[in-house]
């Protein structure tokens, strides 16, 4: 008897146990790299995915060269169009014959007259789908985002990489299809995107092209409305604490030459206040740099001539982000430096009166710009130019 209640309940486990009834190889897989967002005509959008090539993945050889599979290009660009962004997709997965997989998917890009008519439907979509990550980098294009997709890239596998890699380099913003959600839906309601165009080179063997990050794109709630320029961009960088692998040249009246220097550590603090009906931001930066090339003749063991190189960099850094602050309250007038979110952090009461036409409020705030600087290394291994022809005076 009790072996054959053994027997019974070892077979009942067997109805609990699950199987990969469900699964899918890889080799039945059209793995998406990138997706570009663009629109066709007056109601349609096309929709492009950068699918990888799976022979160009191969180690065989070829004949002739012995040359492994990756040769050749690594991806091809396939396209439909449709009412949204989910009719386009399953036009595409008609023509394939791999399912597509999104889960690889790390650059979206929109193109410049889709941004400018209204993204909503299609992040939504996006957000909605299982697939897609969330931490994938978003983009605008200048013209089609499909161009950017179909560019051969030199250095890197496919074009998507490129643009990745320059975000990496802090280039341009990084912002992930996260922070742009939470950035629309958030107080201000705006966001800022890294803003590609298709740049040219020439060398040895011709000219090239290859995607590049040239400024940012700014959005008001879901559309885009305009543009800063990258030197702007750096700014804006500052202000929202992101600036790194960055080069500020010094070079006043009093210096002859310039000095570079890198920004070794930054720390910004906006601080909100409101005094009766004047609101004003605080906008606190502390920075430590180093020289990495000193092309004056001033002699940085000397205490005056430190402070003098410090003073300037301090107001290097102060003209950076008002030429940034500027446009963003007096002509987007877009909150992509997030004072709203920090009035309405501080001040809940008085946000909730004016969140509705905070729009009327951002070009009214007064800004005031702190900046302390410390030059941590002077780079005293070898004497400067400068140095040396005062020394021979």
């Amino acid at each position: 008897m009790k072996r054959i209640l053994l027997l019974c309940s070892l077979s009942g486990s067997l109805f609990l146990l699950t199987g990969c009834w469900d699964r899918t190889e890889i080799n039945d897989l059209a793995i998406v790299t990138a997706a570009a967002i663009d629109k066709k005509g007056d109601k349609q959008i096309q929709l492009s995915l950068q699918v990888v090539v799976p022979k160009s993945l191969g180690g065989g050889s070829q004949q002739g060269g012995g040359q492994g599979g990756g040769a050749g290009k690594t991806t091809l660009v396939t396209s439909q169009t449709g009412a949204n962004v989910a009719e386009a997709l399953s036009k595409i997965q008609s023509e394939l014959p791999r399912k597509v997989f999104w889960g690889q998917c790390k650059v979206f890009i929109f193109g410049e007259k889709a941004a400018k008519d209204g993204i909503h439907d299609h992040v939504d979509f996006l957000l909605r789908h299982p697939q897609p990550r969330e931490r994938a980098d978003v983009f605008v294009s200048k013209g089609k985002a499909k161009r950017i997709l179909e560019l051969q890239t030199r250095l890197e596998r496919d074009s998507s990489e490129t643009v990745r890699e320059q975000v990496k380099l802090g280039i341009g913003m990084k912002v992930t299809l996260q922070t742009m959600d939470e950035m629309l839906t958030g107080e201000a309601r705006a966001a800022a995107l890294p803003y590609l165009k298709v740049a040219t080179e020439k060398d040895d063997e011709g000219s090239y092209e290859y995607p590049k990050i040239f400024a940012t794109a700014v959005f008001k709630k879901d559309r885009m409305i305009g543009h800063l320029s990258q030197k702007k961009t750096r700014g804006l960088l500052w202000i929202r604490n992101e600036v790194k692998n960055y080069t500020i040249t010094v070079k006043t009246k009093e210096l002859k030459g310039s000095i570079s220097l890198n920004p070794v550590s930054i720390k910004v603090d906006l601080i909100p206040k409101i005094q009766g009906e004047k609101w004003k931001m605080f906008v606190k930066v502390q920075t430590e740099g180093s020289v990495i090339q000193n092309g004056t003749n001033l002699d940085l063991n000397n205490p005056k001539s430190l402070a003098k190189v410090t003073t300037a960099y301090e107001d290097a850094i102060k003209k950076r982000i008002g030429s940034a602050i500027k446009p963003v309250q007096h002509e987007l007038k877009a909150d992509i430096v997030d004072f709203g979110k920090e009035f309405h952090r501080k001040y809940p009461k008085q946000w909730r009166r004016v969140a509705h036409r905070w729009d009327e409020v951002l070009p009214e705030v007064e800004v005031d710009v702190d900046v302390k600087a410390h030059i941590l290394r002077q780079g005293n291994i070898n004497e400067s130019e400068g140095r040396r022809e005062v020394r021979k005076q």
